[in-house]
């Protein structure tokens, strides 16, 4: 990272720490389920639009007296038979949902990949029910920006294997909205994923196996023993039975995917 990438990291931590919220000095050490429960009961005591996405999304202010923290709020819930888009294409049973949100994220907790998201339940705001999610502290880019200024992660095999792991769960779900402003970075160079509300299509192929060149070892095996009725239990009543199976056939897709690279090129070459 040269002298103009460093002062640019600085800036962007400088900014970012202007921007996060008033939190409690015991915010940051909450556990997962402490976030989650936060988020549930915590009173909401302001909010206002955020300006960036295409279904603008709510910044809300949550305290429960003790710790004051920020949280993402997302109500779209969009449903069509036939969806025409801009370039021409069409979906079919098209839907895009704040639902999804919630059960990637319950997913991902029982892939093992839960530190990658942040919490998301569901909670009633303003007489619409809608995803919460955890506002990530310390974020200082998205890789829209980090790939706009070329920057680098100062370890690369760390970053790589994030990445990998990202993209194998975004092949999972089938997000057809997988794109850089939905990969967060924080000031550690963690990775974060969000907006998945357009994932768990319909669709039993991988659509970018070009993509899928390495995988993290426990997620692998992880996927290898995953049934229907963990995902079902994971994401209940949000995702439908044949995005279900659909996504159950994506997994078997996936290994097979794998282990055939496995087979081709050696186990170093392909996990970590």
């Amino acid at each position: 990272m040269g002298r103009g990438d460093a002062a640019l990291v600085c800036l962007i931590l400088f900014l970012g720490r202007l921007s996060t919220p008033a939190v409690g000095q015991s915010a940051s050490g909450l556990t997962r389920e402490q976030r989650r429960e936060f988020l549930l009961t915590a009173e909401i005591i302001g909010g206002r639009q955020n300006g960036e996405g295409l279904t603008l999304p709510w910044r809300l202010t949550l305290s429960d007296g003790t710790i004051t923290h920020d949280a993402s709020y997302s109500t779209v819930d969009e449903r069509r038979s036939i969806m025409e888009f801009s370039d021409g294409s069409r979906e079919v049973n098209f839907v895009d949902s704040y639902q999804y949100n919630i059960a990637a994220y319950d997913l991902a907790v029982v892939l093992g990949l839960g530190d990658m998201m942040p919490v998301t339940v569901e909670r009633r705001w303003q007489d619409k029910h809608g995803a919460l999610s955890w506002w990530v502290d310390d974020v200082v880019m998205d890789e829209a920006r980090r790939l706009k200024k070329g920057m680098r992660a100062p370890d690369t095999e760390a970053w790589n294997r994030q990445m990998h792991r990202m993209r194998v769960f975004g092949q999972l779900v089938y997000d057809t909205d997988r794109n850089v402003g939905n990969v967060l970075i924080d000031k550690h160079w963690r990775l974060w994923m969000i907006d998945f509300t357009r994932a768990f299509r319909l669709w039993a192929r991988i659509d970018r196996p070009q993509d899928l060149t390495r995988c993290d070892r426990q997620l692998l095996e992880r996927l290898r023993t995953l049934t229907q009725a963990e995902v079902e239990e994971a994401v209940g009543d949000r995702v439908s039975s044949a995005a279900v199976k659909a996504l159950m056939a994506r997994r078997q897709l996936i290994v097979e995917h794998f282990d055939r690279l496995v087979a081709q090129k050696g186990p170093a070459a392909v996990l970590y």
